[in-house]
């Protein structure tokens, strides 16, 4: 555990140690580049493959989300590695500690963007299936998503740059190569008193339970439609126009899954730095290895995003899938120990549901 004094040492300090090397950091940003690209490509080939039909908003929003990520790793870790390379700190880097200042809005704005649209992402799966006639009206608009993706970013740019207009401050960390939210109370005058870094915190917090009750609303309409024997969810209408495509039960679980494991790694990223702030705010425990294993976590998750969609490939959903969706069935038949010809028929649509 570091002292106050050590902290302001980082704070200020102009050359890197010649220990330090920018070998984590490469890795980081050659990961987050391959895996956002082969995302992308991933994408693209995904959309030549539907033969004119268009995409469903969820996967607009998957888009979304991978170049949010890509363009935050761009914007960021090469400045880290400029650091390295001039070996000196960021605060050294540029007058009036702008290169500082730079790096932590970009890193604290693609931090709480790719949460919120995340967020989105979820909260567009639960209206879909749980409000079908406010989902058809509103939100499959295009012009509806790009409002509300417009509202997202100023909300993030806004909220991010308070510390820039003077609510508590952006400060350097150690080694040097980093500049985020100041996490503790500094002490002097103007220094600060870190409660951005835990309104921060709770704001990520909020958006995670608010992303975990979309996923479990989503969960609870998919499992009344699987118990239903339904293969296709309701939409708003009676008739729909030819050019729109019903999504089939087997797609909808698709994206739960992938929403759910996106969520996952999310909340392992995130909650880090969130234990930080409020151990730093309330138990003045101080640790600046702590701090540094925070923010790395958090600057990590953009890099596994685009790595989750790559690795769960429809191929691997439909496995995934079907195991679960068996496991549901078997439990469903040891449930019942006496079964009716209508139950077993009903039992047999389910599994047969699994397999689509």
């Amino acid at each position: 555990m570091s002292g106050s004094g050590s902290a302001s040492h980082c704070e200020t300090q102009e050359p890197l140690s010649a220990e330090e090397s920018p070998a984590i950091s490469a890795v980081m940003f050659s990961a987050g580049l391959l895996g956002n690209l082969t995302a992308l490509a991933l994408l693209a080939r995904r959309r030549l493959g539907r033969r004119g039909r268009p995409l469903s908003l969820f996967h607009v929003l998957v888009t979304v989300l991978v170049l949010t990520d890509l363009l935050g790793t761009c914007l960021v870790s090469p400045v880290v590695l400029v650091s390295y390379g001039r070996n000196r700190t960021l605060v050294a880097l540029a007058e009036d500690r702008r290169l500082c200042l730079y790096f932590a809005f970009a890193m604290s704005f693609f931090g709480l963007a790719t949460m919120l649209v995340l967020f989105a992402m979820a909260l567009e799966r639960c209206l879909a299936l749980g409000q079908p006639y406010l989902y058809e009206r509103f939100v499959r608009r295009r012009s509806a998503l790009l409002l509300a993706l417009l509202a997202l970013y100023a909300f993030a740019a806004a909220f991010c740059a308070l510390p820039l207009l003077g609510f508590d401050r952006y400060v350097q960390y150690c080694p040097g190569t980093w500049c985020f939210i100041q996490m503790r109370a500094a002490q002097g005058p103007g220094g600060g008193g870190a409660t951005y870094s835990l309104l921060y915190a709770t704001l990520l917090l909020l958006l995670i339970l608010a992303v975990l009750l979309c996923n479990l609303s989503v969960t609870r309409s998919l499992v009344g439609m699987h118990r239903r024997g339904q293969t296709s969810r309701r939409l708003a209408s009676l008739e729909q126009p030819a050019g729109r495509r019903r999504l089939s039960m087997s797609e909808e679980v698709d994206h739960l899954i992938l929403l759910a494991i996106m969520t996952i790694t999310f909340i392992v990223c995130s909650l880090p730095f969130t234990i930080d702030a409020y151990v730093n705010k309330f138990m003045e425990i101080q640790d600046d290895k702590r701090d540094l294993l925070a923010l790395r976590f958090l600057a990590i998750n953009p890099i596994i995003d685009p790595w989750v969609f790559v690795i769960l490939r429809p191929s691997v959903l439909r496995v995934i899938r079907s195991v679960l969706c068996c496991q549901m069935s078997l439990k469903s038949q040891d449930n019942m120990q006496t079964t009716t010809p209508a139950a077993e028929s009903k039992s047999n649509k389910q599994i047969d549901l699994c397999g689509q």
